[in-house]
Parts: C-alpha cells; structure tokens; sequence
C-alpha cells in the first residue's frame, strides 16, 4: 500500500512538472513576441519594376548577422540600385551574390554588422520538416504597405499539406519540382515572395514563394519553400558551388554591352523596356551550338547572376573579364539546364 501511494505521488509529480514547463514554454513567447523577433530579421526589398505584374517591391530574411539576406529570385533583383530596409527603417544598399536557378532562391548582401537574423542549421530553424496542422506566421511585405521602420504584415495559418510543386508562372512552368507546404492563409500576393515562415516558436520553417498557379487547376498556390531547401541553396551560393565568385549584383557603371552573336547566341528582338532573354537561333558551328544551347531556350542567370531582361543579359555577360568562362543557366522545357560557351572573347569594337 506505501508502494503504491508513493508511486502515485511521483507520477502526479512528473504530471505537474510537464504541465509546468509546458506552461513556462508557452509563457516564454507570446505570439506578439514571436512575431515582433521575427520582424525584426525581415527586410524590405526594392528594386526593378513598377509596371503592373512587375512589381518593384518583395520581401527578404536576415540569416546572417553579417547581412546576408535569403528571398526568392526575381525581376525586382534585375536593377542597378537594390536598397534593403530593415525594421528599424535602416536602409542599405544591396548586392546579388547569387542565385540558385533550381530552387529560384537569390542571396544578397548587405555592408552591416550584429545584426537580428535566422541562423540557418542551428535552433532558430526547424530541425526537419515540420508536419501537416503545424501553426505558423508568416511575415512579408505584401503589397508593399510597410514603408520606413513600418512593421512588416502578418497572417496566420497552418501548414495544410506537403506536395511536390507543380505550378506554372505565364506561359511556362516553373524549374523547382521540390516538396513545397501549402498553407491555408492567402500569401500568394505582390511584394509577398521571400517572407518568412515560422512556427508558433518562431523557428524558421520555411520561406514564402512567388505568385503562381497549379498546372493542373489554374488555381493561386499559396506555398512556402521548406527551410532545409532554402539552406541548401545558400550554402551553395556563399561557398560558390559551381559558380564563379560572388559579384555585384547589377553591371558596373558605363560597362561594356556583349553581342551575344559572337559566342553564336541570336536573342529575340528588343522589342520592350525589358525584352525576356529568350533565344531565337543558335549560329551552327559556333560556341553556343556546341555547348547544347537551343531556340526558345530563356536566359535566367550568367555564372549565378540572375538577369530578367535581354539588355541585363548582355551587359552581364559584357561585365565579365576576357577569358571569364561564360556559363549560362536556361530553362527548357520546364527545366533548368546548365550550359557553358567557354572563355568570353574580346569584345569586338564598332569603328
């Protein structure tokens, strides 16, 4: 009878305890603490754009206290003049360090130190992927309302499934086929790809994607990149993985412009402002026909450097040292593939 008195006491005991330290865990962070520490490592991005369907505003994570920013590749990063604002309002100036065309995730970096920021691997991310029905927050500048040292718009929701990403953006579909989660909460806005998606911990997940649309329905997709891809593509683009190293993200002032055709690449007419790259023929013979390049084949990035029109494409290119290997990422057939039209020639004067 003493035995099982004591052994009663002690498993009311262990009972308190865990309902003590999971109300001291809940107590620890308020969802209004949670959502102003992670607001406080998400920046404002502006850049190119400002026509309708190309908007010149989206959203970044912090994920370095030395000011290195995750978001996701786009036109926005296609400009000469990339500001960062912080949640204090602090603004900073911007460089492209690289693009994973795969995943679509871009890195850039700021001149700043100390700074509040996701460590990527360590406890501030999910250890793994988290499951169906897990509360998250999701923190990004949709439709570009936050301004200055405005906080940055919050939904709630939960993680609602995990699928492969099927889904196109216009008339082609998207390269990622990776497990993305669907959310339940309408993140599928302008100004939106890039936030941050965290747990009701206020763990990094996940980070939100563009605007599109599933293959099969035509319906939006409100999704998130799980975080462990999102560190898989940093990793590669800060350790130079098959690229070249870091450069600035825009063409240096009165840089050269590089006629494509001498490396055997006929681009379509620039016909607009921002004419996509897209390849009209391939000269036979000639370098781009030996490294496999195509007609109808888009340009996304040179050497890791995102470039989102034919003129960025060519004064990328043109940007390069003589003998630089020039490596072009395309998308074909809803695929991303890599090519390589060896050392860049001289650039050919006009007298």
């Amino acid at each position: 009878m003493t035995r099982l008195v004591v052994r009663v006491l002690s498993l009311a005991l262990c009972a308190v305890s865990a309902g003590a330290a999971a109300a001291s865990e809940r107590a620890a962070a308020s969802p209004q603490q949670t959502i102003a520490a992670t607001a406080r490592k998400i920046v404002k991005i502006h850049g190119a754009g400002g026509l309708r369907g190309l908007e010149s505003y989206q959203t970044g994570v912090l994920v370095s206290p030395q000011g290195h920013v995750v978001t996701m590749m786009s036109t926005v990063l296609d400009s000469d003049e990339l500001d960062c604002v912080l949640d204090d309002g602090r603004r900073y100036r911007a460089a492209l360090l690289g693009v994973d065309p795969r995943r679509e995730v871009a890195v850039l970096a700021i001149d700043a130190e100390e700074l509040p920021s996701f460590l990527l691997g360590t406890e501030t991310t999910a250890a793994e992927r988290v499951p169906v029905g897990t509360r998250i927050f999701a923190l990004s500048n949709l439709f570009g309302v936050a301004v200055g040292d405005e906080r940055v718009s919050v939904q709630h929701g939960v993680v609602s499934a995990a699928v492969p990403l099927e889904a196109r953006r216009g008339g082609y579909e998207v390269p990622y086929r990776g497990v993305v989660y669907i959310l339940d909460c309408t993140t599928s806005n302008p100004g939106s790809a890039g936030g941050a998606v965290v747990d009701w911990r206020g763990r990094l997940v996940g980070m939100l994607g563009k605007e599109l649309r599933s293959s099969g329905s035509g319906t939006w997709l409100n999704y998130a990149v799980p975080v462990d891809e999102v560190a898989a593509a940093y990793a590669e683009i800060v350790g130079g993985v098959g690229q070249s190293a870091p450069r600035p993200a825009a063409p240096t002032a009165g840089g050269s412009v590089f006629d494509l055709l001498q490396l055997g690449v006929v681009l379509v007419p620039d016909l607009l402002d921002r004419t996509p790259p897209f390849i009209e023929s391939v000269v036979p013979g000639s370098a781009a026909a030996e490294a496999g390049l195509q007609a109808d084949d888009l340009v996304i990035a040179v050497g890791g450097r995102t470039v989102a029109s034919r003129t960025a494409l060519q004064q990328t290119v043109g940007d390069l040292a003589e003998g630089d290997p020039v490596r072009l990422s395309i998308v074909r057939a809803g695929a991303i593939v890599e090519c390589e039209l060896g050392p860049r020639p001289r650039v050919e004067r006009k007298r």
